[in-house]
């Protein structure tokens, strides 16, 4: 089939001013949520097991193949208001094929329809596969929890089942410093995400260093929430959760642009702290908070069944299949029908909020009704 040409017009840079993975982007523009973004999953394979794994229940020692790429070109090609598209995994660089065959073709239908594009990794493979990338992709996301080779040791094989020595950890290690650095050098955008969680809340401003050390552009900040391996691990309160974030903030460098996601806190709060932590966010120089794009302008295809997902941790099954359906009419399904959706499914445009996801509400507000409630000026 023809693919869609090039925009004529070159896309805006990636800044705090623009990020079109947040859903309230399209909410603003379309006066309602719209299929803009889609990840897919290309392997189920790593060569880590993190403690804080959102998927790390369906890693795999093995699986089969692929489906074929033009399923999956087919299927984005139909997607009408698109804008950005995510590759993950598991570890989607593991296989050197997977980056020929799948990843790169896919990158470059991205740049080709002028698409934004990312992918999860953790940066531990062989450089020249991520050189591969360089001239198609515009953000590569990382996860980065640490201090010290020790600190990777322990959160990045808690979830192996057996004993991982520690020089190879190190190794490893090293090998994602020295990619980071390099691929930074080169001009890629990197992106190292942070969770706040019981054993980083006190290293935050030193990770924070660490990030800009290894030259990326930006800072996700998230706090963990109880979901695949991390779904035993103890719980920050939210005055521990908003203590680190002030910690952060009071250390940080400002010149890096740092985003908070999936953030337990509200303009809709009787909480003067909560509101106070708002407003500081968002007048401190090169800071966003960015709505929660699951099941609210993305969806999520697993390239090995064509199964799609509308949320990468709610407890949902998939929502359809590629083989049968189009995922804008997935998408709307979910949208307008699904029950759990309208628990959550509200919008502040003062405070520019979409609301709790559905761990946030069920960890934190399980009794409050969301919906009902308004931004209190901040």
């Amino acid at each position: 089939m023809n693919r869609i040409q090039s925009p004529t017009s070159i896309p805006k840079e990636l800044s705090p001013s623009y990020d079109p993975w947040d859903p309230i982007t399209s909410l603003s523009r379309y006066g309602k949520h719209m299929l803009t973004s889609v990840e897919m999953t290309v392997t189920n394979l790593c060569n880590m097991r993190c403690e804080h794994c959102a998927v790390g229940d369906s890693l795999t020692i093995r699986e089969g193949e692929l489906l074929p790429l033009e399923n999956m070109l087919n299927r984005l090609e139909e997607a009408e208001h698109l804008e950005t598209i995510s590759i993950t995994g598991g570890e989607p660089m593991f296989r050197a094929d997977t980056v020929d065959n799948m990843i790169v073709p896919l990158l470059k239908y991205a740049r080709e329809r002028g698409l934004r594009s990312q992918i999860n990794s953790n940066l531990t493979m062989p450089y020249s596969r991520y050189e591969k990338l360089l001239p198609y992709l515009d953000v590569m996301h990382i996860s980065f929890n640490y201090v010290n080779g020790d600190d990777f040791h322990e959160v990045g094989f808690a979830g192996s089942g057996h004993a991982v020595a520690k020089e190879a950890a190190y190794r490893l290690y090293d090998t994602m410093l020295e990619n980071a650095q390099r691929l930074s050098r080169e001009g890629m955008f990197i992106s190292a995400e942070s969770m706040i969680n019981y054993r980083t809340h006190g290293k935050l401003p030193e990770i924070h260093r660490l990030i800009g050390d290894m030259g990326c552009r930006r800072h996700e900040v998230h706090p963990m929430y109880a979901s695949n391996f991390a779904s035993s691990l103890p719980v920050l309160s939210l005055k521990e959760t908003a203590a680190a974030i002030q910690a952060l903030l009071d250390q940080r460098n400002p010149d890096i642009w740092m985003l908070f996601g999936t953030l337990p806190f509200f303009a809709c709060s009787f909480l003067e702290e909560d509101r106070e932590l708002l407003r500081r966010l968002k007048s401190e120089k090169n800071v966003t908070v960015r709505n929660d794009p699951d099941g609210r302008n993305r969806v999520n295809v697993n390239l090995f069944t064509g199964d799609v997902f509308v949320t990468d941790f709610a407890d949902i099954p998939a929502f359809g299949n590629i083989a049968e359906r189009k995922l804008d009419d997935i998408f709307a399904e979910w949208l307008c029908e699904h029950p759990l959706n309208q628990k959550v499914n509200c919008h502040c445009a003062d405070a520019g909020c979409c609301g709790p996801n559905l761990l946030v509400k069920d960890m934190y507000y399980p009794d409050i009704d969301f919906k009902s409630r308004k931004a209190i000026t901040l």
